[in-house]
């Protein structure tokens, strides 16, 4: 039996970790096998690409090298890690998926939608989310959430950094990839408290589940 694939995205303090981490531990306590993974990362291959495409070195990557690097590392993670949770019947939680691509890459970079999908359907096959949430709220809550937590910026990734104007974009990405298909998203207010998010999360997702 196929198992439920959950992705989780948002903008950047959305608390998609935390959200995440908070689902996981309730589907065990329910009795499901849950596993969780991040983007990019997952793999040795994918961790190692993470720590080049979020970490700010002495180096460019330029925006089309920079959403093929992300593809690459999907591609792996798929193949080790997603398909084989899926096909043995498990839930697989992912914080962010190939949506991140489209709204980073596509509406927050300007690359055309339309050969990003070539390459993201070439990277993941058929491996798609059957639910993916969208937790959103204003990026300038987003970003203060993220200064809190590090006052210094010293450990802020290359896409934190960005200037506003790209991470209101990327917010209207993802809000707009949400309406184009509404069975599969479900929108959030990130700006809810954090036990009334995961309520909402948990109710959307719990008539999706076999019984375990």
């Amino acid at each position: 039996m196929a198992g439920l694939f959950v992705s989780v995205e948002g903008p950047e303090g959305a608390g998609k970790s935390t959200q995440l981490a908070l689902l996981a531990a309730r589907l065990a306590a329910e009795g499901f096998v849950a596993l969780s993974v991040r983007e990019p990362g997952g793999t040795a291959l994918g961790d190692r690409l993470r720590t080049m495409l979020l970490e700010a070195g002495d180096w460019t990557i330029q925006d089309r090298a920079e959403a093929l690097l992300y593809s690459a590392a999907r591609a792996q993670l798929v193949a080790e890690v997603i398909r084989p949770t899926l096909d043995a019947g498990h839930v697989l939680l992912s914080d962010r998926y190939l949506d991140s691509t489209l709204a980073y890459q596509g509406y927050g970079r300007g690359i055309s939608l339309d050969e990003l999908e070539v390459v993201l359907r070439f990277a993941v096959q058929d491996t798609l989310p059957d639910l993916t949430i969208l937790l959103d709220l204003p990026v300038e809550l987003g970003l203060a959430r993220k200064r809190a937590q590090d006052p210094n910026a010293g450990e802020w990734t290359r896409f934190e950094a960005e200037a506003i104007a790209f991470h209101e974009r990327v917010r209207n990405g993802y809000l707009t990839l949400a309406r184009r298909e509404p069975r599969r998203w479900h929108v959030v207010d990130a700006t809810q408290a954090l036990e009334a998010i995961q309520a909402e999360i948990w109710a959307t997702i719990g008539n999706r589940l076999a019984p375990p």
